[in-house]
């Protein structure tokens, strides 16, 4: 038996089969006690953490959580451990599920999609140090966590490297540096192709980079079972294979019904991200844009190999395309790469995205052509309309919160996300910035044609990026 299927069976409870053509925007929800996307970090993991198992009869709770990702987990946690709540958390499918097991296992020192120029653009400079801030005590938070006895993710800390895939993109990382140093007092340095290739990474594409001091890669899967062995031991019941199947609010209980029960609680907090069912709450429908992300992981490399590529880091490293390439080398010494894939589920076995997905891979790694690929997966990105989170209750006097809307960015933050959410479930202060005290924006008239836009745009881009 392999590692994967050690996993799969350590939970005693049979499971329906992963479906890779699942749509956040089409099908009903995520499913029923499915299995987990065949990713690496299932595949090295080790033995899932022991759970609460399936809701078995109603029952009624202070809070229930949705969703048992980064965000729902850590939400969890402190809730038992800073406010003496022991929480439920409701799991359609295999913990952790989504994102928190689909992702690259970067976390970087951002919340959303905006870089610090373009907080200043839209707040404003006091609050975007604001929120500079904010996302500083996250990364504090966040090393804090993977650094204790409870956890065990495998770190990899460094450093972000943004690697400037064109020469006409250094100008714009120079004067980002410059931002960060002179206006948030954040020590970013630039770096040419030289110092880059001789100390850190050999990609063949990058004409420099920007480095970023706060930037540690991990081991998805094994932070997200150390999440619920935490939050388990805070005090807080785990219940997978437990989907939200229907949602009513009565005598100031909210009845959240799953297939073994119905849960009533006095206060929901949603962490759903990508995975949201349209038909959860109307809160929360159309509040997000979910984009497919592609990932593989190679076999190991050999030691020529890793020479050619010059792999003296493990740190997170991003390009500067819109369509973006993440990528790291990993501890066993494979390489991890994933970017931007198709636009529906219906499409994201099309050979065609794995195919783009390899080509740059061997435009940044020649030596890696034809590398056999040892796994493959894609999972949602939860996009918001204006590329950043939202941590707030979603109307005033509801009792019903959420935290989502990372764009790609919530390895680190998720868990500041869910400190946060447990203090506004727990009636407490969180600081006045735009993340908290708006809710998600919705598409309006361009709900029905977001897909739409997106087949247009994905050209686009990557005309951009490549050849303008």
């Amino acid at each position: 038996m392999d590692m994967l299927d050690q996993a799969r069976a350590f939970s005693g409870v049979p499971r329906a089969s992963y479906d890779p053509r699942y749509d956040p925007l089409t099908d009903a929800g995520p499913g029923h006690n499915r299995d987990h996307a065949p990713t690496y970090w299932i595949g090295t993991a080790g033995p899932a953490p022991e759970d609460d198992g399936p809701v078995t009869a109603d029952m009624t709770v202070d809070v229930a959580i949705i969703g048992s990702g980064y965000t729902g987990l850590s939400t969890a946690i402190h809730l038992a451990r800073d406010h003496g709540i022991e929480a439920v958390v409701l799991e359609a499918n295999a913990v952790a599920w989504g994102c928190s097991t689909r992702n690259g296992g970067q976390a970087q020192i951002s919340a959303g999609r905006l870089k610090r120029s373009e907080w200043i653009k839209r707040w404003g400079t006091e609050t975007a140090k604001g929120m500079h801030a904010e996302v500083v005590e996250a990364f504090e938070l966040f090393d804090d966590l993977i650094a204790s006895d409870e956890i065990d993710c495998d770190p990899q800390p460094g450093g972000h490297f943004y690697i400037a895939h064109r020469a006409k993109v250094m100008p714009k990382l120079e004067a980002e540096a410059r931002l960060l140093n002179e206006v948030f007092g954040y020590g970013a340095k630039v770096m040419g192709r030289a110092e880059l290739h001789e100390r850190y990474v050999k990609d063949q594409e990058a004409h420099g980079a920007m480095w970023e001091p706060d930037g540690t890669s991990i081991h998805a899967a094994k932070l997200a079972y150390s999440y619920v062995r935490l939050a388990r031991k805070l005090g807080a019941k785990v219940h997978t294979a437990s989907p939200v199947g229907g949602w009513t609010t009565e005598g100031g209980y909210h009845h959240l019904r799953t297939p073994g029960g119905t849960v009533r609680a006095r206060r929901v907090a949603i962490a759903t991200a990508g995975y949201t069912p349209p038909g959860l709450d109307r809160r929360t429908r159309h509040r997000l844009m979910p984009i497919l992300s592609n990932s593989v992981v190679t076999r190991v490399l050999t030691e020529e190999e890793r020479a050619a590529c010059g792999f003296r880091t493990g740190s997170p490293l991003t390009d500067t395309r819109t369509l973006r390439h993440y990528y790291r080398y990993l501890p066993d010494g494979r390489m991890q790469i994933g970017s931007r894939s198709a636009i529906t589920g219906r499409d994201a076995e099309n050979p065609k995205h794995l195919e783009l997905l390899k080509k740059g891979l061997y435009a940044k790694f020649p030596a890696l052509t034809g590398i056999a690929l040892d796994y493959s997966w894609w999972g949602w990105v939860d996009v918001s309309h204006d590329m950043m989170p939202r941590i707030t209750e979603a109307e005033p006097e509801t009792g019903i919160f959420y935290a989502m809307g990372y764009g790609g960015n919530g390895v680190m933050y998720s868990a500041q996300a869910g400190r946060r959410m447990a203090q506004l479930v727990a009636g407490q202060p969180v600081p006045r910035l735009p993340i908290f005290n708006s809710p998600l924006p919705g598409h309006g008239i361009l709900t029905p044609f977001r897909r739409l836009g997106q087949r247009m745009l994905y050209p686009w881009y990557q005309l951009r990026d490549e050849t303008l």
